[in-house]
């Protein structure tokens, strides 16, 4: 029997895994043939140049930080003295991992202020998606947009948070040679289930779950949230364009993935 749960666990993330990077596919459909476009364009282009001018700085300041650290710690003259190429090259390695995770922290950084400005607009997206999936209208009161508006900016930073204190961790094992070397992946699948758990959110509140509620069911359903997360990262490896399209996609690949968990199971 225990052996059984062992193998089910994985097994049923990976299906919430394959689920939720189809939803992609289904959610460039749903906008060709719900013409969404302009939900996806004039956001996406605000969020491409963003993007494209912070990296930029930020990869100069990642350069800059790890020189200081070399520098002050004495490690580079230590290492000139050492004059062993193996251990300078293992050193070599772990400053592009650490240079790696410092990015991946910024990056993260930047996502999460998007998501907190953005947050108005991903909250009407996903409304307007799940309104065209089920059939019906959602009645719209400003007063509960603005608290909707808030939760999501709450949770945001929520998110910000513990990811930071997960980030923070791992760079210091990144530091670690050999051990060290693993720790982008590790960085990029966190960072991948905090933004997915945030798309994934909008649905949560738009089915009146409280937070507490809502951060249990996505717990439940990681394998959701790492799909949708890990799709968006490979977005942005098309420069531009894939960085303009990810952020809506994202948002309605996650409202179609939690329609079709929730017409399997409840939410509660």
């Amino acid at each position: 029997m225990t052996i059984n749960v062992y193998f089910a666990i994985p097994q049923e993330m990976l299906k919430e895994i394959v689920i939720s990077i189809q939803s992609y596919f289904k959610a460039h459909a749903f906008i060709k043939t719900h013409r969404l476009w302009k939900w996806i364009i004039i956001p996406g282009i605000f969020y491409a140049v963003l993007f494209g001018v912070s990296m930029y700085f930020f990869s100069k300041s990642a350069n800059a930080a790890i020189g200081w650290l070399t520098t002050t710690t004495g490690l580079q003259s230590w290492l000139n003295r050492l004059h062993d190429s193996w251990i300078g090259f293992l050193f070599t390695i772990g400053g592009i991992m650490l240079w790696m995770l410092l990015m991946l922290l910024y990056f993260s950084l930047f996502k999460y202020i998007w998501l907190i400005v953005g947050s108005p607009v991903f909250s009407i997206l996903s409304e307007k998606t799940a309104s065209i999936i089920e059939g019906k209208s959602f009645d719209f009161k400003f007063s509960q947009y603005l608290s909707d508006v808030n939760r999501g900016v709450r949770m945001a930073v929520r998110n910000t948070l513990w990811q930071t204190v997960y980030i923070i961790s791992i760079v210091f094992l990144s530091l670690l040679p050999f051990i060290g070397w693993a720790t982008p992946i590790l960085a990029v699948l966190i960072e991948c289930y905090y933004y997915g758990f945030s798309m994934l959110d909008y649905s949560c509140e738009r089915n009146r779950l409280s937070a507490t509620k809502s951060i249990d069911f996505i717990g439940r359903h990681k394998g959701l949230a790492i799909g949708n997360g890990l799709i968006f990262y490979m977005m942005h490896c098309v420069i531009f364009v894939g960085w303009i399209f990810a952020p809506a996609y994202a948002v309605i690949a996650a409202t179609i993935s939690m329609h079709e968990i929730r017409e399997k199971q409840s939410f509660a």
